[in-house]
């Protein structure tokens, strides 16, 4: 299971036992049982290229039977709420679509395509024309992962959880502050929240919150899954 950042794992990892650090050279993996089945989590920054590097890092130590993108995404389909799990149907990059295969679950959930691209869709205006296109979620990883399934001729699913709704527009300009690297530089959002704090400080907060949420409804629901 491929996300970008760990905090997408914690809900999972309150279902998990025998969890141990492992040698895979990504920024953060850990090897763990859920149920009868042994799973590899791994996460590596946000992009295709980080995610597909921490795909094939994990590959080199462990078998891996099935792969698995996972994590945080933005909604596109107005109906769909925060916390809301999506299981993809697609997974359309702009330059090529892979299909999803569907994991079964007695949880609630819904389907759809998830359009993977190289940033964050900061406005409702970028999230309307992607729906336009076809899809229901947007995030950044699967594409990579989806792309290094395909390649190694190996099942491949989407799971996904909504922490941003279609028609919200985010104060904090977060492509800004991402490094090529993958990650975040937390001060120089923070520097960006003072231009306008009564707005950008409470959407990070706010989004904070969403995202331990969507964590747990996410855990819930893959402990809950075949695959």
């Amino acid at each position: 299971m491929v996300a970008a950042d760990p905090m997408e794992f914690k809900g999972m990892l309150r279902h998990m036992t025998d969890v141990q650090a492992t040698g895979v050279p990504v920024d953060w993996a850990r090897s763990a049982r859920l149920g009868p089945h042994e799973v590899v989590l791994a996460t590596n920054g946000a992009g295709a290229k980080r995610a597909a590097a921490a795909v094939e890092a994990c590959l080199e130590k462990f078998r891996a039977e099935t792969i698995v993108s996972t994590g945080f995404c933005g909604a596109l389909a107005p109906e769909f709420a925060i916390a809301d799990v999506v299981a993809g149907t697609a997974i359309a990059t702009g330059s090529d679509t892979f299909p999803a295969l569907q994991p079964w679950s007695r949880r609630q959930h819904h389907m759809g395509v998830v359009c993977s691209i190289d940033h964050i869709a900061q406005t409702a205006a970028e999230k309307r024309e992607l729906r336009a296109g076809g899809g229901s979620v947007v995030e950044m990883e699967a594409g990579g992962v989806a792309e290094r399934a395909r390649t190694r001729d190996l099942p491949f699913y989407c799971v996904r959880v909504v922490t941003d709704l279609a028609d919200e527009d985010l104060a904090n300009d977060f492509n800004r502050a991402l490094r090529p690297d993958g990650h975040f530089v937390t001060m120089r959002i923070l520097r960006g929240t003072l231009r306008n704090p009564l707005v950008r400080l409470p959407e990070l907060f706010r989004l904070r919150n969403r995202c331990v949420r969507a964590s747990l409804a996410l855990g819930d629901f893959i402990a809950d899954c075949q695959f």
